[in-house]
């Protein structure tokens, strides 16, 4: 027996769609509920008609969008739809030219190859904020900043990437989904803008 395709364009529209754009912060769960003392985002999205488009683990932070579309939903975090994600990966060691082209080029990992990506080195970004607990640092090992972009969403997807050519991730930022940026956003704060259907 065949099973039926989910057809999304037959669910009701919302007549007042809402986009919130919320800089996740670190030990967050991105979900609004879990286990007793977990923090999750009921602790900073005000809305409760909102769900997340896509997940950033718990050890990760940056730019989470929700939505009360679940058409829009789907179209942001359906890998079908190949919306870029750009991260900002703080790594264990100084990449090599044939380690960047791995990345770029797609690593094979447990659950399978990944698609080519974009990988180069960055300066650490701009008015970057503190994390806490701070990021352990090894005096003997030098770190470096990198920009990696990606059109799917593995599991734990950037960091297994980094491990696998020997860059383990230290601190994983996401500054963007699509058109919408982190922009200004500090740890926990939330804006709202206009879907770009």
């Amino acid at each position: 027996m065949q099973r039926k395709r989910k057809n999304h364009s037959s669910r009701p529209r919302p007549a007042n769609p809402k986009l919130v754009l919320l800089n996740k912060p670190f030990g967050v769960l991105s979900q609004f509920t879990g286990e007793p003392g977990d923090a999750t985002l009921k602790d900073w999205v005000p809305f409760n008609d909102v769900y997340p488009a896509g997940r950033l683990d718990k050890d990760s932070e940056g730019l989470m969008l929700l939505t009360n579309d679940g058409v829009y939903q789907a179209r942001l975090s359906n890998p079908k739809y190949k919306v870029w994600k750009t991260y900002w990966v703080q790594v264990e060691g100084e990449p090599t030219s044939e380690q960047l082209t791995q990345l770029q080029q797609g690593v094979e990992l447990n659950d399978g190859m990944t698609r080519p990506a974009e990988a180069f080195v960055m300066a650490e970004p701009m008015n970057l904020w503190p994390r806490n607990p701070p990021v352990r640092e090894r005096k003997s090992v030098p770190d470096t900043w990198l920009c990696i972009k990606i059109r799917e969403g593995k599991n734990r997807q950037v960091r297994r990437m980094t491990a696998h050519v020997g860059l383990p991730t230290l601190r994983l930022i996401r500054a963007q989904i699509g058109p919408y940026k982190l922009a200004g956003l500090q740890p926990g704060e939330w804006r709202e803008e206009p879907p770009v259907w």
